[in-house]
């Protein structure tokens, strides 16, 4: 498959994509990608659905999750993912990048870009990671008015509202709110930086007629659990957000290390994708064969030892 081949493109819209993946009985895998290489290489392993983090874009872009990238930034990123894996996209829509006008258009800018679904935080600016101290929430009042934007806005978009009110308010807030949200028009609940399966088990008793998200982010306040025990205690999807990021980062620093230590990256073969791997993933013969112009490409030779390494 190729984006510039109109056949092989999907011809149901990314949103109902999604939303009929949410409406089958296993639980919905959701592997965050933080670019269109990331995208192939998990729809390669075999995931029908990705996920976009805020945090993951800004740290892609050398900044902090403060809520400084832009709607026309998140678009940049929804394009390569949606375009490269023509998988559904579920994209952090942080606090809607202001407040009801703008949620609007965020909402039409991500799906105009691809994306089949998106979350929004009942936090407000400057907001932090779900997962950090000291957050500031919106009135109830005022992130229903948001999901009930984002709700008018879309045309087939899947709207997940999040709620970080369990850390301040206590589980009985945190769900008075996802109940608000939910009757405004949300389709799913993202109940974030529960801390117990007890608080996760109950979010679902109270919640028994609501789809609900579970965040399975590294180095936070959740416990970790694997996606069956989630579907287990009764939810419908769960996320690895930045993980993707996480694991590229620390092999580009060690990279980086083994250059300045050793002059070169010959200790760093056998962790390279080599330019085989590369290409297949991103179906650069598939690409060359759509112009007989092109020459067909003959990787270059790898010696024995050379390729021992790789």
């Amino acid at each position: 498959m190729t984006y510039l081949v109109g056949k092989d493109l999907p011809q149901t819209p990314a949103g109902q994509r999604f939303r009929a993946l949410l409406n089958k009985p296993d639980i919905m895998q959701i592997p965050g990608a933080h670019n269109g290489q990331a995208a192939l290489q998990a729809k390669d392993n075999g995931f029908q659905a990705l996920y976009l983090s805020g945090a993951a874009m800004s740290a892609s872009m050398g900044l902090p999750d403060l809520g400084i990238i832009t709607i026309e930034d998140a678009c940049f990123f929804i394009r390569q993912i949606a375009r490269a894996s023509g998988l559904p996209l579920l994209v952090d829509g942080d606090t809607g990048y202001g407040e009801v006008l703008n949620v609007m258009h965020m909402v039409r800018a991500f799906e105009d870009a691809g994306a089949a679904a998106v979350h929004i935080e009942d936090q407000i600016l400057p907001k932090k990671c779900g997962h950090l101290n000291n957050k500031k929430l919106a009135t109830p009042q005022e992130m229903a008015q948001k999901v009930a934007a984002a709700a008018k806005a879309r045309r087939d978009m899947v709207i997940i509202a999040r709620t970080d009110a369990a850390s301040s308010e206590g589980l009985d807030g945190a769900v008075a709110r996802a109940r608000l949200y939910y009757e405004a028009g949300a389709d799913a609940i993202f109940p974030e930086a529960l801390i117990s399966e007890d608080m996760f088990r109950e979010f679902v008793r109270r919640m028994l007629d609501v789809p609900l998200l579970a965040n399975m982010t590294e180095f936070g306040r959740s416990p970790y659990f694997t996606a069956s025990q989630f579907e287990d205690m009764g939810y419908r999807m769960v996320i690895w957000p930045v993980s993707s990021l996480r694991a590229a980062n620390k092999a580009q620093d060690d990279l980086y290390k083994t250059i300045a230590r050793t002059g070169g990256t010959q200790e760093m073969l056998p962790r390279m994708q080599t330019r085989e791997e590369l290409y297949k993933t991103i179906r650069y013969y598939d690409y060359e064969s759509l112009d007989a112009g092109i020459v067909a490409t003959v990787l270059p030779h790898i010696g024995q030892a050379d390729r021992n390494a790789a």
